[in-house]
């Protein structure tokens, strides 16, 4: 009987790629890998055979759900998808671990030691929970051996766009794709103190006020920035990737004004990363994933406020060129497209990164992460069966709890809504799932026949 490994994916352009290469290592080592929506596997959780569930993050919101899941016999291993550019402590604590969630976690896989010393902060952690710093599927696309896998991606965005400007934006805290997604919700009386957004969750109202004034003054620099950049460079393409989250319309209405600009959120970041000629981010994670790949990328820092920017966005323009107003961005990007100026360099930025991100050579992330869960099931023919009472409250809380989000699918502006879920993870088809997993194949140097069972539209089994 095959162990059973549950690969859930939030938001597909992001994690999809990755984690369908930690299905296939798992595969070949004789584990069944389900991969695909997190809603569907979540809505679907007590129809499955007891498995390793690979949370990606342990929230209040999660917790709720990794305490069903544990009632029913699913053995819990966790990352944070969102630890390697992170809040202070006290307020990533907040959002995003609940004590409940993590309760149930048995295992946790660290992007390298400054997530796992942020792990052994929280005050909730049990002394005998390992921290295991394998790196992160995420960090494996960046290395030089896994380029290949994007190499058709990349000949045709070159082919699409030039020596293109890539533009990623990470302003969803004030420009969400739902209003109450937002730190703060929109006032509705003049003079009424604003509630809470999504965003705000966990956050002190301070933080987040402070948090939301930068992100706007950001948000407001870099939609001048688009045409400016356009008109100073009027024989390149633009290409504005706005976070996964975030509202398009304000870049589209740009773009409408602007003949080079395209606002597109198509596919994994990493190929248009190496297509580019240069990137362009304040704080966000792709200026990591640039500097990972030796892509040259510029910080734009017109507004600079230095709590959050050297806290929580410190690595992602530690690792850039950083520029403080549009003259020096220009000049910046004129040196790149020279020839003058590559990626940022340095021993301070090297061991940065070396801190933060693991597993950049040796066996891949997703290697250790599998090897970690064969000692879990070492001498196991399945998971432990938990007590009928256990399993049957879980059965039934799950269950009722798809019916209450069906019912609630059908309310305006909520994360219920399936064209939001659509919007996080369109769906794959199995002749684009059966061609990705032929070039990590290929990348492996292996040929596993791997069979591929489609369950739904947005979820597949993978095994030998």
């Amino acid at each position: 009987m095959k162990n059973s490994l549950i690969i859930p994916v939030e938001n597909q352009v992001r994690e999809f790629d990755p984690k369908l290469l930690l299905a296939c290592i798992a595969a070949r080592r004789g584990f069944s890998a389900m991969i695909g929506s997190r809603w569907e596997i979540d809505n679907r959780i007590a129809s499955f055979p007891r498995s390793i569930y690979l949370s990606k993050s342990m929230t209040a919101r999660g917790g709720k759900m990794l305490r069903i899941m544990h009632k029913i016999g699913h053995e819990i291993v966790a990352w944070d998808e969102e630890a390697l550019v992170h809040l202070p402590p006290e307020t990533f604590f907040s959002r995003r671990i609940s004590p409940i969630g993590i309760k149930h976690v048995s295992h946790l896989f660290a992007w390298g030691q400054d997530n796992a010393d942020l792990w052994r902060q929280y005050p909730n952690l049990s002394p005998e929970t390992p921290i295991h710093i394998t790196g992160n599927p995420r960090g494996d696309m960046l290395r030089p051996e896994m380029r290949d896998f994007y190499a058709k991606e990349i000949k045709d965005l070159r082919k699409a766009y030039g020596d293109f400007i890539l533009i990623n934006t990470n302003v969803n805290h004030v420009n969400a794709f739902y209003p109450h997604q937002n730190l703060f919700l929109p006032v509705k009386r003049p003079g009424e103190e604003p509630r809470f957004g999504k965003a705000a969750r966990g956050m002190s109202r301070e933080f987040a006020e402070g948090l939301r004034s930068h992100k706007q003054a950001v948000f407001n620099d870099f939609k001048k920035l688009i045409p400016s950049l356009a008109e100073a460079f009027p024989d390149r393409t633009i290409v504005v990737r706005p976070h996964p989250t975030e509202n398009h319309g304000v870049y589209s209405k740009i773009a409408a004004r602007c003949e080079r600009v395209r606002v597109t959120n198509e596919g994994n970041v990493v190929p248009w990363l190496l297509a580019a000629k240069v990137l362009v981010h304040n704080g966000c994670t792709t200026g990591v994933e640039a500097y990972a790949m030796g892509v040259p990328a510029i910080s734009y820092r017109k507004s600079v406020n230095a709590y959050y920017d050297n806290g929580f966005y410190r690595l992602p323009n530690l690792l850039s060129h950083q520029c403080f107003n549009f003259e020096e961005l220009r000049l910046t990007v004129e040196k790149i497209f020279a020839g003058e100026l590559g990626a940022a360099d340095g021993e301070e930025r090297q061991s940065n990164i070396d801190r933060y991100l693991a597993a950049r050579d040796g066996a891949l992330a997703c290697e250790r992460i599998v090897d970690v869960l064969e000692k879990m099931m070492a001498g196991h023919s399945e998971l432990p069966k938990p007590d009928l009472l256990d399993r049957l409250e879980g059965w039934s809380i799950a269950n009722g709890r798809r019916l209450v989000k069906g019912v609630l699918s059908y309310l305006p502006n909520t994360h219920n809504r399936p064209e939001f879920q659509r919007h996080r993870f369109p769906g794959i088809s199995p002749d684009a799932l059966n061609e990705k997993i032929d070039r990590i194949q290929q990348i492996l140097g292996e040929n596993n026949g791997f069979k591929v069972e489609q369950l739904s539209d947005v979820l597949f089994q993978i095994s030998i």
